[in-house]
């Protein structure tokens, strides 16, 4: 006879739990998946490498058939180049590209949580509509808002300001639609009543109860953010000036600094835009990772 003593013992026992199974599923893969799974982290790592060791080298390394591999000695030159003797303004385009990320993506997670959780949990006139408007906000392509944007940043006279490019995107849709969605799911009534009946306002019941529990996906909204902002590049070279980049304006104007494409020169710049992101996403990415393979165990 099974006592619940042992059951609860089974249950615990390492290799009993979802996770576990779908690993142990993992291991027993066949060959070919395994080639796959090579080929796919081939593809997708080999341009990254292949760019810091042209950022490393001479340009005419870009031509070179087969191509080099190994990184060169040149990259402390070509550095000193990038900052020193170029018209591209990196330096400044590098700090902007921090403030505008890092602004904007506190901001979409601070607004977005607070308007998920409105629509997610309180009751008021009109909740569907808004949340219905959000959803339609996602399906308008951003091209589409570049004149009209152009104009009011003219009028405000915020033309070639760094404002111009992050208070446009201080909210998001998605970042609406998201918070909204986990909300619902993961933070229960019960304990916003029990918040409630403790005497707590609703910002405070959302600064102390609902905050909290948002974290993972604040994280993982946080990094999107950033890297979204970071790499923008249509409405930076649209509103924004050469004397006040950001990264990708800087990266656009080496290509445009010359005659001749200086291909180390380039792919040194793109190797310093690349590098915060791939450090944030060591950082943060385990969040990341976590909470699709959450939602991956849950469907």
């Amino acid at each position: 006879m099974t006592t619940p003593t042992a059951t609860a013992a089974t249950a615990r026992r390492p290799g009993s739990g979802p996770l576990r199974r779908r690993l142990r599923r993992l291991r027993q893969a066949s060959p070919l998946t395994y080639a796959g799974l090579l080929l796919t982290v081939f593809v997708s790592v080999f341009p990254l490498w292949w760019m810091f060791v042209i950022a490393t080298r001479t340009t005419d390394a870009a031509a070179r058939f087969p191509p080099v591999l190994t990184p060169g000695d040149r990259f402390d030159d070509n550095l000193e180049r990038l900052f020193g003797e170029t018209s591209a303004n990196f330096g400044t385009g590098l700090m902007n590209s921090f403030i505008a990320s890092g602004t904007v993506a506190l901001s979409v997670v601070f607004f977005c949580s607070l308007a998920g959780f409105a629509l997610a949990k309180l009751r008021f006139k009109g909740r569907t509509f808004f949340t219905v408007a959000v959803v339609l906000t996602m399906a308008v392509p951003v091209q589409v808002g570049i004149i009209p944007l152009l104009v009011l940043m003219e009028w405000l006279g915020w033309r070639g300001e760094l404002q111009a490019v992050i208070v446009p995107f201080l909210v998001s849709g998605f970042g609406v639609f998201m918070m909204r969605q986990y909300v619902s799911q993961g933070v229960p009534d019960e304990l916003l009543e029990a918040a409630r009946i403790d005497g707590c306002s609703t910002f405070r019941t959302f600064w102390s109860v609902v905050l909290p529990a948002l974290r993972p996906a604040m994280t993982v909204l946080g990094l999107l953010t950033f890297m979204t902002v970071w790499n923008e590049y249509v409405w930076a070279i649209a509103v924004l000036t050469p004397d006040n980049p950001t990264v990708q304006f800087s990266i656009n104007q080496l290509q445009e600094s010359a005659y001749a494409r200086d291909f180390a020169l380039m792919f040194t710049g793109a190797t310093l835009a690349t590098l915060p992101l791939l450090i944030l996403f060591v950082l943060l990415g385990r969040q990341l990772v976590g909470r699709i393979m959450e939602g991956a165990i849950k469907a």
